[in-house]
């Protein structure tokens, strides 16, 4: 277990938080349930259908397990979403039939303060696990965008922040224009500094540096790090780097004498989904980094989408990280 973790778990069980788990019928999620427990890193609620026969092979004792097709709260929460969606032609009737839908009924939960987050994915697509959540939950106060990080941490590492790194957007936004590339770089800001607990150093990367090269692209790159400073002139923020310019210290001089980013940068921010993706699985299985996520944020209150082949283990991780999510935005408030 990485530091990273044992430090995100360890903040998770100081103050502790209400997760949902809405995929009860798989496997995994009952493994992390029950380790999520025994680490006492979360109260956990399980949505499953009653008849779901995985649930006696597993001790849930302290689990609380949720049946939303039975549920007392369902009819109460119909209501809510008929009232809230009633505008966009849903009737009672259909409202009733979503929050028997464990994803609808667990973003329900978190809306009324049943849950403080949820954790799934393990079992349903991206987009499944993202529709009720902009249905219900919309985006945060003053954020427009929905994005994704992934947290890096690379074994042995004198890079970053001892080795961390947040790689954004690895999972959601597939080629965002300037003013989403500035959301994104601003919005995963704030997540390192909640979840790592250190001062980002951002930086906007591309295959050029300060003008080494030209481009569609690297315009775009460019006028997204002049978006990005119009939104938060205080951060460390730099670009357009090449990704050595912007970790090395030494090369990170030499190429851009004078930034505040160069060389030091630990929240480094992908010019399109493809580059992102393709480097944190390149730091996973190359250089043996370990990497949560993808991590969700811009959400009014924390969801976290799973990788479809995560493991128990990965879910215990993403529960933890969701309670610490969960935190910080109650103290933000």
């Amino acid at each position: 277990m990485s530091g990273f973790l044992e430090q995100t778990i360890a903040r998770a069980k100081s103050d502790i938080q209400n997760i949902v788990l809405p995929e009860g019928s798989d496997v995994r999620t009952l493994e992390a349930a029950v380790q999520a427990r025994q680490l006492g890193i979360a109260n956990v609620t399980v949505l499953s259908a009653g008849d779901n026969e995985l649930l006696g092979k597993y001790d849930l004792t302290g689990i609380q397990v949720i049946d939303p097709a039975t549920s007392p709260d369902a009819e109460a929460y119909a209501q809510d979403l008929f009232e809230m969606r009633r505008q966009k032609g849903l009737t009672l009737e259909q409202a009733r039939e979503l929050v028997k839908d464990e994803l609808y009924y667990g973003v329900m939960m978190v809306r009324k303060g049943a849950a403080d987050g949820m954790v799934a994915g393990a079992a349903h697509a991206t987009s499944d696990v993202l529709r009720p959540c902009l249905q219900i939950l919309k985006t945060r106060p003053g954020t427009k965008l929905v994005s994704s990080f992934f947290v890096i941490v690379v074994p042995d590492c004198e890079f970053g922040h001892e080795g961390i790194f947040v790689f954004a957007d690895c999972g959601l936004v597939q080629y965002p224009d300037a003013e989403e590339l500035a959301a994104i770089a601003v919005s995963s800001a704030e997540s390192f500094k909640n979840l790592v607990g250190a001062e980002p150093v951002v930086a906007m990367l591309s295959h050029s540096t300060k003008g080494s090269a030209k481009g569609q692209s690297i315009d775009r790159v460019v006028a997204a790090t002049a978006l990005a400073h119009e939104l938060d002139p205080e951060l460390a923020l730099d670009g357009e780097f090449q990704f050595d310019a912007a970790i090395v210290p030494a090369i990170g001089a030499s190429k851009a004498p004078g930034s505040t980013a160069a060389g030091l940068a630990n929240v480094l921010i992908f010019p399109d989904l493809d580059s992102g993706n393709i480097a944190y699985k390149l730091a996973q299985r190359l250089a043996k980094a370990e990497a949560y996520g993808p991590v969700t944020q811009g959400i009014a209150k924390p969801v976290n989408d799973l990788s479809r082949g995560a493991s128990a283990d990965d879910i215990v991780g993403v529960i933890a990280i969701t309670a610490v999510q969960a935190q910080g935005q109650k103290s933000n408030k």
